[in-house]
């Protein structure tokens, strides 16, 4: 169970992370060009998401882990899109949107 812990801590703080750097971007979005930060934290939420669900196999929540992992399909798909590029007014609202959407499907009990 400290290992779950541990992981899923991690797993948090990434995200939070993630959303701190998304939040440091709203003066200047349609200027600032991204640095390598948001794909190596989307790569730690990768694969602590994988080891946390490894972990609690078979007795997994897949109404939560399902949704999240279109999210993150759909972020990856932004960020891929916009690489190396300043983000949209769109895209900008879309990955914070996103993102608040699957911390709200994280805490929801069901």
């Amino acid at each position: 169970m400290l290992l779950f812990n541990t992981i899923l801590l991690i797993h948090f703080l990434c995200f939070a992370v993630y959303l701190c750097v998304l939040l440091a971007q709203w003066k200047d979005y349609d200027t600032r060009v991204r640095n390598a930060s948001g794909m190596i934290l989307g790569i730690i939420l990768l694969i602590t998401g994988i080891v946390m669900v490894a972990l609690k196999y078979p007795h997994v929540n897949y109404y939560k882990v399902v949704p999240k992992t279109g999210l993150f399909a759909l972020v990856t798909v932004i960020n891929a899109r916009f690489g190396g590029k300043v983000y949209t007014k769109q895209a900008y609202y879309a990955l914070i949107v996103i993102t608040l959407l699957a911390a709200c499907i994280a805490v929801v009990r069901v």
